[in-house]
């Protein structure tokens, strides 16, 4: 339990870009209980955009885990790491909290030399050895349950705020981009289709299947997201939007956008369909509407927080637990959702037109 309020706190959690969004509350749990203290954030620099405009936040802390990521097969990269480390402990924090658990994140924790560091007794690959204080994790518990009992067990009241904010430049981008294709002000709807992982993803042909009747919905506009190199994963979603005629806007974006333009995206979306991915949890952020599709992952621990009621899960009659990372898989649970299910969930949960914040 903390008995003297620290007066420099870091929170470490580098990725991944949905997790990071999760992590928020945390950020904000500790600003209520310390409102003069300095509170930074170690964060992947691919991913820093998602919290760098946070108002609770004193300092984003990139880390190029890319330029380290080799560091056994170059000594620059090995030095370049060693005087990255020497700079967060020259920092002096009081307080370090450790959300990712892993054995990167208990590295970057021990290394700050912290009085405080705290993390999960069951933290993976031995990342509990960078931390002085551990508690333990409720098993079975959402992720961002799981993260927060490290601040409830500091003794914190808890704070489930999960609001993001977008940069104002991103935000001017979006509304720039809209204006000149002619979609000022219309409702969008946001379409995540792609995974890194193919027993994650809904097929094409069941993406494909929901053009025509959102454009009956009012969503006239549509945008497909994803990560450089997935543009394999929506070509066929393009053909078919194309072959809807004028009717229905396919602005396809995958790969052609970072992080904070993402934000600025899903900001003002009307809706938000995706698979088990970070887009989820940004709408979440910004209170979009949303739609969850999930297969081998379950909502109850990784889906969006407070937004059960936009959740899809596909079953099957005996099923067994499965490995999302199993190759075997395949779409073989995902293609089970039915295209007339999302559609429904669509209806139901409605589509909100509200202000968002702006940085």
């Amino acid at each position: 339990m903390i008995m003297t309020p620290p007066s420099r706190i870091l929170i470490v959690r580098p990725s991944a870009l949905g997790d990071v969004c999760r992590t928020v509350p945390v950020l904000a749990t500790l600003r209520r209980a310390w409102p003069e203290a300095a509170i930074d954030w170690v964060v992947q620099s691919e991913f820093a955009a998602a919290i760098a405009c946070h108002p609770a936040l004193n300092e984003t802390i990139r880390f190029p885990r890319h330029d380290f990521g080799r560091w056994w097969r170059s000594p620059s990269a090995v030095l370049g790491l060693l005087r990255w480390l020497d700079d967060l402990r020259r920092r002096r924090y009081d307080l370090v909290f450790d959300c990712q658990g892993l054995g990167r994140s208990g590295v970057i924790t021990w290394a700050t030399r912290a009085g405080r560091r705290v993390g999960h007794r069951s933290a993976r690959e031995l990342g509990w050895l960078g931390c002085n204080v551990r508690h333990p994790a409720p098993p079975g518990a959402h992720t961002v349950r799981r993260m927060m009992s490290l601040a409830e067990g500091e003794g914190l009241e808890p704070v489930y705020d999960m609001r993001l904010y977008a940069a104002a430049e991103d935000l001017a981008w979006w509304a720039g981009f809209r204006r000149e294709r002619g979609a000022a002000g219309a409702p969008y709807a946001v379409l995540a289709p792609t995974s890194r992982w193919p027993s994650k993803r809904w097929p094409q042909s069941h993406w494909s299947a929901l053009l025509g009747p959102l454009r009956e919905r009012g969503f006239g506009h549509v945008v497909l997201i994803g990560a450089p190199g997935e543009h394999d994963q929506v070509a066929g979603i393009v053909r078919a939007g194309e072959g809807l005629g004028p009717d229905v806007m396919i602005t396809d974006l995958v790969g052609r956008t970072g992080v904070g333009r993402i934000l600025a995206i899903i900001a003002g979306a009307d809706l938000v369909i995706a698979n088990d991915s970070a887009p989820l949890h940004v709408a979440v952020g910004f209170a979009r509407p949303c739609i969850g599709l999930y297969g081998p992952t379950d909502p109850a621990r990784v889906g969006p927080w407070g937004a059960q009621d936009g959740v899809l899960r596909a079953t099957s009659a005996g099923r067994r637990p499965v490995n999302f990372k199993d190759p075997r898989l395949g779409d073989s649970l995902m293609r089970l959702i039915d295209p007339a299910e999302v559609l429904d969930r669509v209806d139901r949960i409605g589509h909100a037109r509200d202000p968002v914040e702006v940085s």
